[in-house]
């Protein structure tokens, strides 16, 4: 019993906890496509280390997209769902089955793709009609993450000649990277709000925006499905989002270091270091970041990562990432379940080095972004304050008590070295905190007061084992009834 008051408790139900050996803060997103869509295979992707799905739109119908998120709902329901806008993307179309293989010197026509039209080894054909008048000789595109790399030689009217610089093998329907001044993007498209219109309906979680190139992508994304939709996550991925990464991440839900496209739009000795810096915007604004793309890439086909893939997730992990993604390597890998395992094994012994002490303490010390006197900018400082006694009294818990999230979101920032546990009423918002660093969830009944709301989640916490007798937990918490929710009492509770 704690000291909190010695009422009957209201019922919490936790989302069923899943085996995983040790215990991992690092969430891991995982991309399902055709390896890794079957109920079967999600229930042991769910066991082996999976907290997000991404379900990618840029293949298939919207009706596949919304088939493989109602199996996901039905297969793994405490397992939140992202789904990814492929946005303005220009792509070719399909190569025949196995792909053709590119040699440096080899020339090859660009053009114009027509319905039903297939690329082959004598021709690209891309989905965009106006890059392909617009290509001059000199132009350099890159095909898919950049490792094939051609040059414009030759202009035809309505197509061009390419050679090849960098050769390699191109499968499927591969991205094509042109000069920035060849095209024009508008993020979103309407294709992505069509997609947006259906999937949204489906309740997923959050929706990953592709070429975020400023805050008002975000806001154009959040007016189409309005202020209770899904979280929006902001695919960092471009040279304009970079320049504009501070008020993205202010506006936005989340992050993603998309390192795929960002490594063929500027030069790739630059990506670690925008990783970095992704990273530490992310965590200032107390918003989920996510680093992705050919984390463990060998292991689409290889049963071991290579030692340089190892040392990326690594050290992503130890620069306070929030999440890893895999991508192709579950989507069409020869063995995704393996390769979570693989991942979450690297995430937990990177984090048994990880500085906790020393990464809260220098969070501590910067400034707390948002405007004075903001909802925002009191749950910060009132979760600082939290960090800062949990650590003191060696606190068994950090308890979140949050209807949106916030609240879980703002003191994961500081990356407690104790469990942090949200209770909340929604099991939405219980879903939506699988991206977040470190946050466990347990879905409680609602509240009429703050008093109410810090007993029931003490309560909760000690029923699912957070906590015992002669315990000091941290509980952080809001009034149920403000107008503009905010995170204003701190309470140290002793169980007894």
């Amino acid at each position: 019993m704690s000291e909190v008051g010695g009422r009957a408790a209201a019922p919490s139900i936790p989302f069923p906890p899943r085996t995983r050996e040790p215990r991992r803060r690092t969430r891991i997103v995982v991309t399902i496509g055709p390896a890794s869509d079957s109920p079967a295979m999600l229930v042991e992707l769910a066991d082996a280390g999976m907290d997000l799905a991404r379900v990618p739109l840029a293949h298939g119908t919207i009706a596949d997209a919304v088939a493989r998120v109602r199996r996901l709902r039905s297969a793994v329901p405490e397992i939140g769902i992202m789904i990814d806008l492929p946005g303005p993307k220009i792509r070719t179309a399909p190569f025949a089955d196995g792909g053709i293989m590119l040699v440096p010197g080899q020339r090859i026509a660009v053009g114009r793709a027509e319905p039903g039209d297939h690329s082959t080894a004598q021709r690209i054909a891309v989905d965009h009609d106006q890059l392909v008048d617009d290509l001059a000789v000199g132009d350099t595109l890159a095909v898919g993450d950049g490792g094939v790399v051609l040059v414009v030689v030759e202009r035809a009217p309505g197509s061009a000649v390419a050679e090849v610089r960098s050769g390699g093998l191109v499968q499927g329907k591969p991205g094509l990277t042109a000069p920035n001044s060849r095209i024009s993007f508008v993020t979103p498209t309407p294709e992505d709000l069509r997609r947006l219109t259906a999937l949204a309906a489906e309740g997923v979680d959050a929706v990953a925006v592709s070429f975020v190139r400023s805050a008002a992508d975000i806001q154009a994304v959040r007016d189409a499905v309005g202020a209770d939709g899904p979280m929006l996550i902001a695919k960092i991925e471009t040279e304009e989002g970079v320049r504009q990464l501070d008020r993205i991440v202010a506006i936005a839900d989340g992050v993603m270091v998309a390192r795929g496209d960002l490594g063929v739009r500027m030069a790739l000795e630059e990506v670690p270091h925008i990783q970095k810096r992704i990273i530490r915007s992310g965590v200032r604004f107390g918003r989920p970041v996510i680093t992705a793309t050919q984390m463990l890439e060998s292991m689409v086909t290889a049963p071991v990562p290579t030692r340089a893939e190892v040392t990326d997730v690594a050290n992503a992990v130890l620069d306070g990432t929030s999440a890893v993604m895999l991508s192709a390597e579950t989507a069409v890998g020869a063995d995704p379940v393996l390769v979570v395992r693989t991942m979450a094994r690297i995430a937990a012994r990177a984090e048994r080095d990880f500085d906790y002490v020393g990464w809260g303490t220098d969070l501590g010390a910067q400034e707390i972004a948002g405007a004075p006197s903001s909802p925002a900018r009191i749950t910060a400082a009132a979760t600082a304050a939290g960090w800062r006694a949990a650590m003191e009294e060696d606190a068994a818990v950090i308890i979140a008590c949050t209807r949106s999230g916030n609240t879980a979101r703002a003191i994961s920032r500081f990356r407690p070295a104790m469990p942090l546990l949200a209770c909340t009423p929604s099991e939405r918002t219980a879903r939506q905190l699988c991206m977040s660093w470190g946050v466990e969830t347990v879905v409680v009944g609602e509240a009429g007061s703050t008093d109410e709301i810090v007993w029931i989640s003490v309560q909760a916490a000690v029923e699912a084992g957070y906590a015992r007798s002669g315990d000091v937990v941290v509980v952080l918490a809001g009034s149920p009834i403000e107008p503009e929710p905010a995170t204003d009492t701190l309470r140290l509770v002793r169980i007894r």
